[in-house]
Protein backbone atom coordinates (compact mmCIF):
# COMPACT_ATOMS: atom_id res chain seq x y z
CA UNK A 1 0.00 0.00 0.00
CA UNK A 2 1.57 3.22 -1.23
CA UNK A 3 1.34 6.46 1.24
CA UNK A 4 -1.57 8.03 -0.84
CA UNK A 5 -3.47 5.40 -0.26
CA UNK A 6 -2.59 4.86 3.36
CA UNK A 7 -3.78 8.36 3.75
CA UNK A 8 -7.04 7.99 1.87
CA UNK A 9 -7.73 5.13 4.56
CA UNK A 10 -6.66 6.89 7.34
CA UNK A 11 -8.93 9.74 6.61
CA UNK A 12 -11.58 7.62 5.49
CA UNK A 13 -11.71 5.68 8.82
CA UNK A 14 -11.48 9.08 10.49
CA UNK A 15 -15.02 9.81 8.91
CA UNK A 16 -16.28 6.58 10.32
CA UNK A 17 -15.70 7.71 13.86
CA UNK A 18 -17.60 10.63 13.60
CA UNK A 19 -20.09 8.82 12.70
CA UNK A 20 -19.57 6.42 15.27
CA UNK A 21 -19.58 9.55 18.26
CA UNK A 22 -22.88 10.46 16.45
CA UNK A 23 -24.53 6.84 16.95
CA UNK A 24 -25.31 7.18 20.60
CA UNK A 25 -27.33 11.26 20.07
CA UNK A 26 -28.73 9.44 17.00
CA UNK A 27 -30.11 6.95 19.02
CA UNK A 28 -31.58 9.07 21.93
CA UNK A 29 -32.81 11.44 20.24
CA UNK A 30 -35.06 9.59 17.53
CA UNK A 31 -38.21 10.48 17.14
CA UNK A 32 -37.57 13.58 19.36
CA UNK A 33 -38.53 16.76 18.69
CA UNK A 34 -35.68 19.65 18.22
CA UNK A 35 -36.79 23.03 18.33
CA UNK A 36 -34.30 25.65 16.16
CA UNK A 37 -34.37 29.78 16.26
CA UNK A 38 -32.60 30.36 13.17
CA UNK A 39 -31.61 33.94 13.04
CA UNK A 40 -28.01 36.72 13.06
CA UNK A 41 -25.71 35.88 10.49
CA UNK A 42 -26.54 32.56 9.48
CA UNK A 43 -29.26 34.12 7.81
CA UNK A 44 -27.16 36.60 5.50
CA UNK A 45 -24.02 34.67 4.62
CA UNK A 46 -24.98 31.91 1.49
CA UNK A 47 -22.68 29.28 2.80
CA UNK A 48 -24.02 29.41 6.29
CA UNK A 49 -27.80 29.35 5.08
CA UNK A 50 -26.63 26.35 3.08
CA UNK A 51 -25.39 24.32 5.61
CA UNK A 52 -27.79 25.23 8.04
CA UNK A 53 -30.57 23.86 6.09
CA UNK A 54 -28.37 21.09 5.34
CA UNK A 55 -28.01 20.18 9.32
CA UNK A 56 -31.71 20.75 9.31
CA UNK A 57 -32.86 18.64 6.38
CA UNK A 58 -30.15 15.90 8.13
CA UNK A 59 -31.96 15.97 11.51
CA UNK A 60 -35.29 15.22 9.56
CA UNK A 61 -33.98 11.89 7.42
CA UNK A 62 -31.80 10.35 10.80
CA UNK A 63 -35.26 10.30 12.21
CA UNK A 64 -36.16 14.00 14.63
CA UNK A 65 -38.91 15.96 14.58
CA UNK A 66 -36.94 19.46 13.48
CA UNK A 67 -39.51 23.33 14.02
CA UNK A 68 -37.84 26.31 12.72
CA UNK A 69 -38.65 29.53 14.13
CA UNK A 70 -36.81 32.57 11.99
CA UNK A 71 -36.55 36.10 12.73
CA UNK A 72 -35.78 38.25 9.84
CA UNK A 73 -34.91 41.93 11.44
CA UNK A 74 -32.35 42.88 8.91
CA UNK A 75 -34.72 42.05 6.07
CA UNK A 76 -37.50 44.09 7.56
CA UNK A 77 -34.93 46.58 8.54
CA UNK A 78 -34.05 47.30 4.99
CA UNK A 79 -37.42 47.22 3.57
CA UNK A 80 -39.07 49.92 6.21
CA UNK A 81 -35.63 52.21 4.91
CA UNK A 82 -37.09 51.90 0.92
CA UNK A 83 -40.53 52.87 2.26
CA UNK A 84 -39.05 56.05 4.54
CA UNK A 85 -40.57 54.34 7.73
CA UNK A 86 -38.70 54.94 10.67
CA UNK A 87 -37.21 51.71 13.16
CA UNK A 88 -37.20 52.47 16.89
CA UNK A 89 -36.65 50.12 18.90
CA UNK A 90 -37.69 49.77 23.32
CA UNK A 91 -36.08 47.43 25.53
CA UNK A 92 -34.65 45.64 22.50
CA UNK A 93 -38.51 45.51 21.04
CA UNK A 94 -39.35 46.96 17.84
CA UNK A 95 -41.89 49.69 18.27
CA UNK A 96 -44.85 48.62 15.45
CA UNK A 97 -47.18 50.52 14.48
CA UNK A 98 -49.86 49.62 11.68
CA UNK A 99 -46.98 50.45 8.76
CA UNK A 100 -44.95 48.99 10.89
CA UNK A 101 -46.60 45.73 11.46
CA UNK A 102 -47.69 45.45 7.65
CA UNK A 103 -44.06 45.25 6.88
CA UNK A 104 -43.37 43.01 9.34
CA UNK A 105 -45.84 40.64 8.16
CA UNK A 106 -45.32 41.26 4.36
CA UNK A 107 -41.38 40.58 5.00
CA UNK A 108 -41.43 37.79 7.52
CA UNK A 109 -44.00 35.35 6.26
CA UNK A 110 -44.20 36.14 2.52
CA UNK A 111 -40.25 36.62 1.75
CA UNK A 112 -38.10 35.92 5.17
CA UNK A 113 -40.38 32.58 5.75
CA UNK A 114 -41.04 31.43 2.04
CA UNK A 115 -37.25 31.49 1.46
CA UNK A 116 -36.22 28.88 4.19
CA UNK A 117 -38.90 27.14 2.99
CA UNK A 118 -37.64 26.78 -0.55
CA UNK A 119 -33.79 25.88 0.69
CA UNK A 120 -35.14 23.12 2.61
CA UNK A 121 -36.95 21.99 -0.31
CA UNK A 122 -34.04 22.25 -2.27
CA UNK A 123 -31.81 20.37 0.23
CA UNK A 124 -34.67 17.43 -0.47
CA UNK A 125 -36.30 18.43 2.65
CA UNK A 126 -40.27 18.70 2.70
CA UNK A 127 -41.03 21.91 4.37
CA UNK A 128 -43.78 23.92 5.04
CA UNK A 129 -44.36 27.70 5.98
CA UNK A 130 -46.66 28.92 8.64
CA UNK A 131 -46.73 31.48 11.28
CA UNK A 132 -49.07 32.28 14.28
CA UNK A 133 -52.34 32.87 11.82
CA UNK A 134 -52.28 29.53 10.67
CA UNK A 135 -54.61 27.67 12.56
CA UNK A 136 -54.67 30.50 15.27
CA UNK A 137 -51.16 28.53 16.24
CA UNK A 138 -49.77 31.47 18.29
CA UNK A 139 -52.68 33.64 20.37
CA UNK A 140 -51.34 35.99 22.12
CA UNK A 141 -52.27 39.86 23.44
CA UNK A 142 -50.54 43.38 23.51
CA UNK A 143 -47.77 43.27 25.26
CA UNK A 144 -46.89 45.50 27.85
CA UNK A 145 -43.67 47.37 29.03
CA UNK A 146 -42.05 49.57 31.28
CA UNK A 147 -39.66 52.35 30.29
CA UNK A 148 -37.97 54.08 33.82
CA UNK A 149 -41.30 53.04 36.11
CA UNK A 150 -43.72 54.48 32.88
CA UNK A 151 -45.86 52.18 30.45
CA UNK A 152 -44.28 52.30 27.37
CA UNK A 153 -46.82 51.62 24.10
CA UNK A 154 -45.06 49.45 21.93
CA UNK A 155 -48.08 49.05 19.70
CA UNK A 156 -48.84 45.73 17.73
CA UNK A 157 -45.98 43.88 19.53
CA UNK A 158 -47.46 40.73 20.98
CA UNK A 159 -47.18 38.54 24.36
CA UNK A 160 -47.61 34.93 23.47
CA UNK A 161 -51.08 33.81 25.91
CA UNK A 162 -51.27 30.00 23.55
CA UNK A 163 -49.41 28.22 21.56
CA UNK A 164 -51.97 25.62 19.54
CA UNK A 165 -49.46 22.79 19.73
CA UNK A 166 -51.38 20.09 18.18
CA UNK A 167 -51.32 22.14 14.69
CA UNK A 168 -47.28 21.81 14.68
CA UNK A 169 -46.94 18.39 16.25
CA UNK A 170 -48.93 16.57 13.82
CA UNK A 171 -47.02 18.41 10.80
CA UNK A 172 -43.62 17.51 12.55
CA UNK A 173 -44.63 14.11 13.23
CA UNK A 174 -45.18 13.62 9.85
CA UNK A 175 -42.62 14.17 6.97
CA UNK A 176 -42.58 17.73 7.36
CA UNK A 177 -40.97 20.44 8.80
CA UNK A 178 -42.07 23.37 9.84
CA UNK A 179 -40.84 26.83 9.27
CA UNK A 180 -42.84 29.55 11.76
CA UNK A 181 -42.47 33.23 11.09
CA UNK A 182 -43.13 34.86 14.58
CA UNK A 183 -46.31 36.56 14.07
CA UNK A 184 -49.01 36.19 16.72
CA UNK A 185 -52.61 36.40 16.34
CA UNK A 186 -54.97 37.95 18.91
CA UNK A 187 -58.21 37.49 19.52
CA UNK A 188 -59.72 40.22 17.39
CA UNK A 189 -57.52 38.81 14.49
CA UNK A 190 -55.13 41.19 14.27
CA UNK A 191 -51.68 40.07 13.95
CA UNK A 192 -48.69 41.04 16.54
CA UNK A 193 -45.07 41.13 15.60
CA UNK A 194 -43.48 38.93 18.53
CA UNK A 195 -39.76 38.23 18.95
CA UNK A 196 -38.31 35.01 17.76
CA UNK A 197 -36.64 33.71 20.22
CA UNK A 198 -39.28 34.35 22.63
CA UNK A 199 -41.30 32.11 20.02
CA UNK A 200 -38.94 29.56 19.78
CA UNK A 201 -39.10 28.90 23.83
CA UNK A 202 -42.67 29.03 23.70
CA UNK A 203 -43.47 26.21 20.81
CA UNK A 204 -40.17 24.08 22.73
CA UNK A 205 -42.18 24.18 26.32
CA UNK A 206 -45.64 23.46 24.85
CA UNK A 207 -44.17 20.49 22.81
CA UNK A 208 -42.16 20.03 25.67
CA UNK A 209 -38.91 19.23 23.31
CA UNK A 210 -36.28 17.29 23.97
CA UNK A 211 -33.82 20.05 22.75
CA UNK A 212 -34.75 24.08 22.08
CA UNK A 213 -31.41 25.43 19.91
CA UNK A 214 -30.88 29.19 19.76
CA UNK A 215 -28.51 30.36 16.65
CA UNK A 216 -26.84 33.40 17.52
CA UNK A 217 -23.74 35.80 16.35
CA UNK A 218 -21.49 34.86 19.52
CA UNK A 219 -19.73 31.50 20.45
CA UNK A 220 -21.61 30.85 24.14
CA UNK A 221 -21.22 31.90 27.79
CA UNK A 222 -17.23 32.23 28.12
CA UNK A 223 -15.58 31.75 31.32
CA UNK A 224 -14.94 35.02 31.84
CA UNK A 225 -15.57 38.34 30.09
CA UNK A 226 -12.03 38.42 28.85
CA UNK A 227 -11.93 34.91 28.30
CA UNK A 228 -11.87 32.75 24.62
CA UNK A 229 -12.76 30.21 26.59
CA UNK A 230 -16.68 28.22 26.33
CA UNK A 231 -18.14 27.03 28.96
CA UNK A 232 -19.89 23.92 27.34
CA UNK A 233 -22.43 22.78 29.81
CA UNK A 234 -24.04 24.66 32.55
CA UNK A 235 -26.59 23.49 34.88
CA UNK A 236 -29.92 25.88 36.07
CA UNK A 237 -28.39 26.56 39.52
CA UNK A 238 -25.20 27.92 37.57
CA UNK A 239 -26.90 30.38 35.36
CA UNK A 240 -28.08 32.06 38.03
CA UNK A 241 -24.81 32.02 39.47
CA UNK A 242 -23.00 33.65 36.37
CA UNK A 243 -25.00 36.17 36.38
CA UNK A 244 -24.67 37.47 39.72
CA UNK A 245 -21.16 37.09 39.66
CA UNK A 246 -21.59 39.67 36.22
CA UNK A 247 -19.98 37.10 34.14
CA UNK A 248 -23.06 36.65 32.23
CA UNK A 249 -24.57 40.07 31.30
CA UNK A 250 -25.37 42.10 28.83
CA UNK A 251 -27.92 40.29 25.78
CA UNK A 252 -27.11 37.00 26.60
CA UNK A 253 -29.02 37.49 30.43
CA UNK A 254 -32.21 37.05 28.32
CA UNK A 255 -30.89 34.27 26.08
CA UNK A 256 -30.65 32.24 29.13
CA UNK A 257 -33.30 33.19 31.15
CA UNK A 258 -35.19 32.31 28.31
CA UNK A 259 -33.18 29.23 27.78
CA UNK A 260 -33.73 28.47 31.88
CA UNK A 261 -37.87 29.38 31.46
CA UNK A 262 -37.87 26.20 28.65
CA UNK A 263 -36.30 23.80 30.97
CA UNK A 264 -38.52 24.45 34.00
CA UNK A 265 -41.84 23.75 31.55
CA UNK A 266 -40.74 20.47 30.49
CA UNK A 267 -37.88 21.24 27.35
CA UNK A 268 -35.27 18.16 28.10
CA UNK A 269 -31.95 20.39 27.03
CA UNK A 270 -31.51 23.90 25.84
CA UNK A 271 -28.29 25.43 23.21
CA UNK A 272 -26.94 28.54 22.34
CA UNK A 273 -24.31 28.27 19.35
CA UNK A 274 -22.86 30.37 17.05
CA UNK A 275 -24.63 30.30 13.92
CA UNK A 276 -21.80 31.52 12.23
CA UNK A 277 -19.84 27.81 12.21
CA UNK A 278 -20.99 25.83 9.21
CA UNK A 279 -22.80 22.99 10.27
CA UNK A 280 -23.18 23.98 14.02
CA UNK A 281 -26.54 22.29 14.80
CA UNK A 282 -24.64 18.99 13.82
CA UNK A 283 -21.28 19.91 15.99
CA UNK A 284 -23.57 21.08 19.28
CA UNK A 285 -25.42 18.19 18.80
CA UNK A 286 -23.64 15.10 17.50
CA UNK A 287 -20.20 15.67 19.32
CA UNK A 288 -19.48 14.37 22.80
CA UNK A 289 -18.40 18.09 24.09
CA UNK A 290 -20.35 20.69 21.69
CA UNK A 291 -19.37 23.76 19.88
CA UNK A 292 -21.56 25.98 22.18
CA UNK A 293 -23.37 26.66 25.94
CA UNK A 294 -25.87 24.03 26.85
CA UNK A 295 -28.05 24.04 29.38
CA UNK A 296 -29.68 22.12 31.63
CA UNK A 297 -31.56 21.45 34.88
CA UNK A 298 -29.24 19.61 36.24
CA UNK A 299 -26.10 17.45 34.51
CA UNK A 300 -27.51 14.07 33.02
CA UNK A 301 -25.30 12.15 30.72
CA UNK A 302 -26.93 10.84 27.49
CA UNK A 303 -24.23 8.47 27.44
CA UNK A 304 -20.62 7.20 29.41
CA UNK A 305 -18.98 9.44 26.91
CA UNK A 306 -20.29 13.06 26.80
CA UNK A 307 -18.15 15.54 28.18
CA UNK A 308 -20.02 17.26 30.68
Amino acid sequence: MDTNTNGSVIDIIKKAEILIEALPYIQKLYGKTVVIKYGGNAMVSEELKNSVMEDITLLKYIGMNPIVVHGGGPDINKTLEKLNIKSEFVNGLRVTDTATMEVAQMVLVGKTNKEIVSLLNQKGGKAIGLCGIDGSLIECEQLKTNVDGKEADLGYVGKITRINSKVLDLIARDEYIPVVAPIGVGPDGQSYNINADTVAGEIAAALKAEKLMLLTDVEGVKMSKDSPDILHALTVQQVYDLIDQNIISGGMIPKVLGCVEALNRGVGRTHIIDGRIPHCILLEIFTYKGIGTMIMKEKILYHSNEKL
